[in-house]
């Protein structure tokens, strides 16, 4: 089915010309609805196939219409965190989320990282589905279809500590079992060539994702929930914009 029909919703609560502007980008491929509390945005100047669905709890409002399916897929945009995961996680009946984060270098290169919430990833099962699942995404984005894995130190540090020996154990088995390539420590090369990189758990992962995006000048650009029926994109405000996080939004419905 063309993507045109599709219907894409998006949050808004601060930052609306950046949301709109982006909105405004793939406005000609679905039908874009932004999510905001009444007033936020001027319904003048609004593009034809962007539409306004105020609410007094708009983030509330997104997950419902996801659910229900009045939209095909959702974007978090500038809603905030805590309560639209919380809304998220109720309605579709999960106790916590999966994410897979397209991140950005401050040079330019793209790549996947999982796990990126300090609740995830943690044993050698999880870490095997979110490869099967991360190659989906990067091929559909049109990354490398090869993961990383990575785990505390070198080869040549095992013995060093009980910690790193675990997490070099567990990323050979992963990389065994999936079939990618054993990374080490060496994320620096890992994202040369590989378009998913695996963190060793979800501590590590979101101490990555936040080092690059928040003081390493890199760019967060969504990161789909991969643990539910629905398609939703979770986003952080300090993406410069969410052209990308619709982007795979849309990718996902193809």
């Amino acid at each position: 089915m063309p993507c045109a029909v599709k219907r894409i919703g998006i949050g808004i609560e601060k930052d609306a010309d950046k949301v709109l502007e982006s909105a405004s980008r793939l406005s000609g491929r679905c039908e874009i609805i932004c999510y905001c509390r009444p007033g936020v945005i001027s319904r003048r100047d609004i593009e034809p196939r962007i539409r306004i669905a105020e609410h007094p709890a708009p983030e509330q409002s997104l997950v419902d219409d996801l659910a229900s399916g009045r939209i095909d897929a959702a974007v978090r945009g500038t809603l905030p965190s805590n309560s639209t995961l919380i809304a998220l996680k109720k309605a579709m009946g999960v106790d916590h989320l999966e994410r897979i984060a397209l991140l950005e270098t401050a040079g330019g290169t793209k790549f996947l990282l999982t796990p990126v919430g300090v609740d995830e990833g943690w044993s050698v099962s999880d870490k095997v589905e979110l490869v099967k699942k991360g190659l989906v995404i990067a091929k559909k984005f049109g990354l490398p279809e090869k993961a990383g894995i990575l785990s505390g130190g070198r080869f040549g540090d095992l013995g060093r500590h009980h910690e790193v020996d675990a997490s070099m154990v567990d990323a050979k088995e992963v990389a065994r079992i999936t079939g990618a390539e054993d990374s080490q420590i060496l994320i620096e090369d890992a994202v040369k060539t590989c378009g998913l990189i695996i963190a060793p758990d979800g501590i590590s992962g979101n101490l990555i994702f936040r080092t690059l995006v928040f003081l390493g000048a890199g760019h967060g650009h969504g990161a789909p929930v991969v643990n539910i029926h629905k398609i939703f994109v979770d986003s952080s405000r300090a993406s410069p914009n969410y052209t990308n996080a619709l982007l795979l939004a849309v990718s996902l419905l193809e």
